[in-house]
């Protein structure tokens, strides 16, 4: 056996133990015209009220002379003497109220002004407060003040020693007050107290409302405020609302009538008497109320009241409804609205659950299940069809398929009515059971296969065979009679490659083969995917220039043979340029554009034997060539 917690029953206590004190209102009570709950909110501390009071406010536990706006005291003080309470609204866990700890001396603990009021009404003021010392201290004693504006005091209304207690006890405090001429009014609540050992109060749910006549109600001449009807029928209903006489020097009236979205006037309906009329009436909850108020006030909301609610109540059709179509084995769950009672019957079942269940759907169960409803003398009935679907199996004419790159294939699925396959990527139609799909990458396509209820799922695994990227490399320039290596790289799916000519090459099915071409050339790197795809290519150009001798000696003495220093196939070059140096570094020989040779003879005079320098430019097709001359003579 499970039983309540501490707080769980602290706050049953509070709650069943109200006690109300003052001056009550005998007739009938207006709207609201202040409702101060201190709000709501999620986080355990509220918001300060301002200059609404001379205390000062903590998000916390308060000390002497502070106050605290909280949803309950739970942790204040618990070891020190202070109930464990909640605030006052009902079913409101998330709203506030104002906790007191009281100032060593006496002073205002509340203070607010209220909005005009109208003059020659009575209104009631009431507030709940409950003592959180419990344990016997100093009591909270509270003065309930109204006053004008200008310091005139209307009504002053004591609480006196509000008594600690060992069950916290929300107590409320009324009292009736007169407005005069003048309509702006101040409300101010001051704790006559002391603080110190106890006098720690809260506040909730402090408000003023209008006080009007003696109201008494009656339905088709009989007492009563509510009426019940079915769904589709027609009746009337006279409403009668007498008002005791005297209470107003010009009583006016106003019927309004509310179906969910507020109140509203009744146009034209200005009598104690109104007449609500039904035809083929719909499901809903009707309400009226007669407002009546002096002529001059009967517009007013702060200034008028009103009777209690009449309520007609239009009892809907039976709705019958079910959560199928299910599969084979699965769940079916029958739901009605609200009722007074139920009856469900349908193929071998019958129940007398507003919801019953069906367990492990068999075809069997498939049929109508009709309700029949009861609701406040009102029975009708409805039928809802329940259907139970075969399992579905999901069929594909591939589970696993290679295309290349580029190229589209036609999927097919069937064993349902409805198709989706994901991913979308690459599909023509994701919810055709025959799309055509073109993918980039290779794929997982999934359909899901449904018949409206059931659902199975098949794979197709699609490979792509990627076109292969072919570089054959950067051109490259030799001289003739050397070997290059040609640096060909291949990604993607291929089978083999092969180089175009073969002419010179070591190996033309190698990435890497080594060419020693005597000539220019121009080579093709192909590369070959599998399954007859798409082959690619790419060219790379080997420039061979001539190999250039350069002589280190030569002999100008005038018996024709090596007279002169001549570099071999540099005469075609209009680029080259040519220069020698002795070994000073001073110049004696230069060339440019086309190739002169050298007779060793500087400004026409024969130089020395000696060893000399060169440095030879013929194009850019050729590094720069340098080295040393012997002149013999």
């Amino acid at each position: 056996m499970q039983y309540p917690t501490k707080l769980s029953l602290i706050l049953l206590l509070v709650f069943c133990s109200l006690t109300s004190f003052g001056q009550e209102c005998n007739g009938s009570l207006g709207e609201a015209m202040i409702n101060l709950d201190f709000d709501r909110g999620q986080p355990l501390f509220g918001p300060s009220i301002g200059n609404a009071t001379t205390y000062e406010f903590v998000s916390a536990e308060p000390k002497d002379g502070e106050y605290t706006i909280a949803k309950n005291t739970i942790g204040m003080y618990p070891d020190n003497g202070w109930h464990q309470i909640s605030n006052h609204t009902p079913n409101d866990p998330n709203g506030y109220m104002m906790i007191v700890n009281s100032s060593i001396n006496p002073g205002i603990v509340f203070q607010k002004t209220l909005s005009p009021l109208c003059a020659g009404t009575t209104y009631v003021f009431e507030a709940w407060v409950v003592n959180l010392i419990n344990y016997p201290g100093i009591r909270p004693n509270l003065n309930f003040q109204i006053e004008t504006k200008t310091g005139q005091i209307l009504k002053v209304y004591n609480s006196g020693e509000i008594p600690d207690s060992q069950v916290p006890e929300w107590l409320r405090f009324a009292t009736t007050f007169t407005v005069g001429n003048e309509t702006d009014l101040v409300l101010k609540i001051i704790n006559l107290g002391v603080g110190g050992i106890g006098n720690d109060l809260a506040f909730d749910d402090i408000s003023i409302r209008a006080c009007g006549p003696i109201i008494t109600q009656k339905i088709d001449s009989l007492e009563g405020l509510n009426e019940d009807l079915c769904e589709g029928e027609s009746a009337s209903y006279r409403l009668e609302a007498s008002v005791s006489a005297d209470f107003y020097a010009n009583p006016r009236y106003q019927w309004q009538s509310n179906t969910g979205a507020g109140w509203n006037d009744i146009v034209g309906e200005r009598s104690m008497v109104f007449t609500a009329v039904f035809n083929n009436a719909r499901a809903g909850t009707y309400q009226y109320r007669l407002l009546t108020a002096d002529e001059s006030n009967i517009n007013s909301p702060s200034c008028r009241v009103s009777s209690s609610v009449f309520t007609i109540r239009v009892n809907g059709e039976a709705i019958a409804e079910n959560s199928g179509p299910v599969c084979v084995g699965g769940t079916i769950q029958l739901s009605a609205r609200n009722a007074a009672s139920y009856s469900w019957t349908g193929p071998n079942f019958s129940s007398q659950d507003q919801n019953p269940i069906l367990l492990n759907a068999s075809k069997d169960m498939s049929g109508d299940y009709i309700l029949t409803v009861t609701t406040n003398g009102c029975t009708t009935s409805d039928t809802t069809t329940v259907s139970v679907l075969d399992q579905v199996k999901a069929l594909t004419d591939i589970t696993d398929a290679t295309i290349c790159e580029g190229d589209s294939l036609r999927l097919s699925a069937s064993g349902g009515i409805s198709y989706e396959w994901i991913p979308s990527d690459g599909l023509s139609n994701p919810k055709s059971p025959n799309p055509t799909v073109s993918p980039k990458e290779n794929t997982v396509y999934r359909v899901l296969v449904s018949n409206g209820a059931c659902f199975d799922y098949a794979d197709i695994n699609i490979t792509v065979i990627k076109t292969p990227i072919v570089n054959a490399g950067i051109d490259i320039k030799i001289l003739e009679g050397q070997s290059t290596r040609l640096n060909g790289k291949v990604t993607g799916d291929y089978e083999r490659i092969y180089w175009t000519p073969t002419d010179h090459l070591d190996d033309p099915s190698s990435l890497n083969p080594t060419a020693t071409p005597p000539t220019s050339i121009r080579y093709t790197l192909t590369a070959v995917p599998r399954l007859g795809c798409k082959i690619a290519s790419d060219e790379v150009f080997i420039k061979v220039s001539p190999n250039i001798i350069i002589p280190n000696s030569f002999s100008p003495n005038g018996d024709g043979i090596n007279d002169m220093w001549v570099v071999p196939d540099t005469y075609a070059s209009s680029q080259s340029f040519i220069k020698i140096v002795n070994r000073n570094g001073q110049m004696v020989f230069q060339s440019n554009g086309s190739f002169k040779p050298w007779d060793g003879k500087f400004h026409g005079r024969d130089l020395p034997s000696a060893v000399y320098y060169y440095s030879v430019y013929l194009s850019d097709e050729f590094e720069t060539f340098s080295g040393w001359i012997n002149l013999i003579r």
